[in-house]
């Protein structure tokens, strides 16, 4: 399914395809990226029964030690069983911090960059799949990986995840849907 534009409008037809790609595959687990929990309620309701995981930025990635999702709404989804990732960005980190202070290009930005080709949900999606693998709560099965351009969701993809130190090794199985102009 391909999106006329990108953006939050697009969030419960993503979560919808999504969920339903799953269970046709029979895929047990499932990654949203989710900034302040509303995309993450929405998901909880339509993935019963697949196995959850909300990432979320990491603290002060707008404002110095300021969480972007309120504590209660992480509480809250924890409390139901779902884990909640907050961590750095996979594909910026550190290395963004370099290139704004020292200018240039660097490896992990290009990568970032590439997947952008396919729209910055693209991006989301594979980021957010590798944070949750290195957080632990996946287990290395083919997951379905929901990620946004903004706010909301507009990207949802099968993927089989990765850990950061193995990215290679993550395979792009089904783009489920997707913005077409971004």
């Amino acid at each position: 399914m391909y999106f006329d534009k990108p953006g939050k409008d697009n969030t419960d037809q993503t979560l919808e395809l999504a969920a339903e790609r799953a269970r046709q595959l029979q895929i047990q687990e499932a990654v949203v990226a989710s900034t302040t929990g509303e995309t993450a309620y929405k998901a909880i309701e339509l993935f019963k029964g697949i196995r959850l995981t909300v990432v979320t930025y990491h603290c002060g990635f707008k404002e110095p030690f300021k969480n972007q999702m309120p504590a209660d709404v992480r509480k809250d989804i924890e409390a139901r069983g779902i884990p909640v990732v907050a961590a750095s960005h996979a594909l910026s980190g550190v290395e963004r911090s370099v290139a704004k202070k020292h200018g240039g290009i660097y490896p992990v930005l290009l990568i970032a960059d590439t997947l952008r080709l396919f729209g910055q949900g693209t991006k989301v999606a594979v980021e957010v799949a590798i944070m949750a693998a290195d957080a632990g709560t996946l287990c290395g099965d083919d997951i379905i990986s929901i990620g946004g351009s903004g706010r909301g969701a507009d990207t949802a993809l099968v993927l089989k995840p990765a850990h950061q130190n193995n990215l290679f090794d993550m395979r792009i199985r089904e783009i489920i849907c997707k913005p077409r102009a971004f």
